[in-house]
């Protein structure tokens, strides 16, 4: 099994929307996607790849010196594989390439597995959001990492 990351591409929106609609309430739309692909300057979104099929993917904003990831997702039965640990990996790079000095995120109090993922990476969790997430009003952990050179 060969897991590989590399820069997401308008060819793969098929297989990110199949991987959006069975992982997130409520999903990002098609048009989201091609908006963070063509127009947005500061967005950067990664697949992981096993063997050369899509299984997940990552996306990240470039703000002046610090980066915003918008969202991971690995396909349910390749969890667990270290497909999440690469695109996180891979996003932490995009960011000491440009020189970055830190990278925030928001992710649902209750993914436990998420949390301990970013942990792994050197995120800490530096505070709350209530209600953010509009499917149930579940609040958001705020996490952030210091990028260190």
């Amino acid at each position: 099994m060969n897991i590989s990351i590399r820069e997401m591409k308008e060819s793969d929106l098929d297989r990110i929307m199949e991987i959006e609609k069975n992982t997130f309430t409520p999903p990002w739309s098609r048009e989201a996607f091609l908006l963070e692909l063509k127009k947005n300057l500061l967005a950067k979104y990664i697949v992981g790849l096993i063997d050369g099929e899509v299984v997940g993917y990552g996306g990240i904003w470039l703000i002046i010196d610090e980066g915003h990831i918008t969202n991971i997702a690995v396909e349910e039965r390749y969890r667990g594989l270290g497909v999440g640990d690469r695109i996180v990996g891979g996003l932490i790079n995009l960011c000491k390439d440009r020189g970055l000095k830190a990278i925030t995120l928001e992710v649902r109090k209750s993914n436990v597995i998420a949390r301990s993922l970013y942990k792994k990476h050197g995120f800490v969790e530096r505070g709350i959001r209530p209600n953010y997430y509009v499917d149930n009003n579940e609040d958001a952990i705020i996490m952030w990492k210091a990028i260190e050179y």
